[in-house]
């Protein structure tokens, strides 16, 4: 198996959460790993930057979207907790949980407007098909064509 994208992520992480405990990065980080089936090399492949697994990346991000949508909440730095939003989310059962779902709630649409704003190439949630990538892999990437660009010329 293959490190799953942040997207495919959000689902599981608010369902491991939804026992409304408190919950801990490390705790979630495990779970999620056991979840996945990932191998030891799978939890710890890097990102480009060589700064940080890119699963452990994946599932902050996954976490800051929930965040952003009003589905989960920080408790204190690295803690978090599921929102009555969240809960009522999973009693809906839905197939997936992706920024097209997200989109439903204004916190979210305001954040994804305000970030398309700044970011006018972009296309809007509803007709875009959403990169599996998280921000700090599209970022990396974007550096390293540029540098391997630089070095051509």
């Amino acid at each position: 198996m293959t490190v799953p994208d942040f997207q495919s992520l959000m689902l599981p992480l608010l369902r491991l959460i939804g026992d409304e405990k408190e919950h801990n990065n490390s705790e979630v980080l495990e779970s999620l790993a056991e979840q996945f089936h990932l191998t030891e090399p799978e939890r710890k492949e890097l990102l480009p930057s060589g700064r940080q697994a890119r699963f452990d990346n994946r599932v902050a991000w996954a976490r800051a979207y929930l965040k952003m949508a009003g589905l989960l909440e920080n408790i204190r730095r690295g803690t978090f907790r599921i929102t009555e939003r969240g809960n009522r989310v999973l009693l809906q059962d839905p197939p997936k949980i992706d920024m097209k779902f997200l989109s439903q709630f204004p916190e979210y649409a305001a954040f994804r407007s305000r970030s398309q704003q700044s970011n006018k190439h972009e296309e809007p949630v509803e007709g875009a098909n959403p990169t599996p990538e998280t921000p700090d892999e599209i970022l990396e990437a974007t550096c390293l064509n540029m540098r391997g660009n630089l070095r051509k010329s």
